[in-house]
């Protein structure tokens, strides 16, 4: 059908004109939902300024929803575009409004926060952006492994520094548990300081674990710098095809 391909091609494509100008539309009107989002929260907001950003929404809401329909009907594999992250991305972008025609959002505010997901709208119309995705999937197996081991690590200084500290300090090291924020704040080397070991072997241990830490940060960096490497590449060659 000539009026579907002239769609897909709108919805689809970025080397056009007409496609450029609804990848800008889309953007723009993603950047003012949240922006209205964000003004609905100002305690001084009047009746007749609610009543307008309400209407922003709503106007929001309409061009998101024909522009979900319209992906949904050119799409080649309508399922797997309903399962893919930008199908998803767009279900939750919408659903709340949806919602919140039957149901007081008041009570489950919670649910208005998936507004925010629109913010994940955009990452479909920045190539940059896309590398990331790309490079989040080349290096899944890595990070995969990588994060599991730091979950492993974060227990380990758990229970090492409830050795060291749960005599010294019962209230702030009381258990295995209650550790787990100095190990989160030590491995990340953030540090507050609203809690710290005072004996000799908690000192030693924490400076232990802050090397570690150092590599906790800087690993990921590596790996996603190289996997982002390779997503050019593979960008490149797609282009040169």
């Amino acid at each position: 059908m000539k009026i579907k391909r002239i769609l897909k091609d709108i919805v689809e494509t970025r080397n056009t004109k007409i496609g450029q100008l609804f990848d800008l539309l889309i953007q723009l009107l993603i950047c003012v939902s949240i922006t209205s989002f964000s003004l609905e929260t100002l305690p001084s907001l009047s009746n007749e300024s609610r009543n307008t950003l309400h209407y922003v929404e709503i106007i929001c809401i309409s061009i998101f929803t024909v522009e979900y329909l319209v992906r949904f009907w050119v799409a080649d594999a309508r399922w797997k575009f309903v399962r893919s992250f930008s199908g998803i991305v767009d279900v939750l972008a919408i659903l709340p409004f949806y919602l919140s025609l039957g149901v007081d959002l008041r009570s489950i505010r919670i649910f208005r926060l998936f507004r925010l997901v629109r913010v994940l709208k955009l990452a479909k119309y920045s190539d940059a952006l896309n590398r990331f995705h790309v490079a989040f999937k080349l290096a899944k197996e890595e990070l995969t492994l990588f994060f599991s081991l730091t979950l492993a690590l974060i227990y380990l200084a758990s229970a090492g520094i409830y050795f060291f500290e749960s005599k010294a300090q019962p209230e702030a090291f009381s258990s295995i548990f209650d550790s787990l924020w100095w190990a989160v704040i030590t491995l990340t080397t953030v540090g507050y300081g609203d809690v710290y070991p005072i004996t000799v072997g908690g000192r030693i241990f924490t400076f232990a674990i802050l090397m570690v830490g150092l590599g906790v940060v800087s690993i990921p960096a590596g790996i996603i710098a190289s996997a982002l490497n390779k997503a050019r590449q593979l960008q490149n060659l797609d282009a040169s095809n």
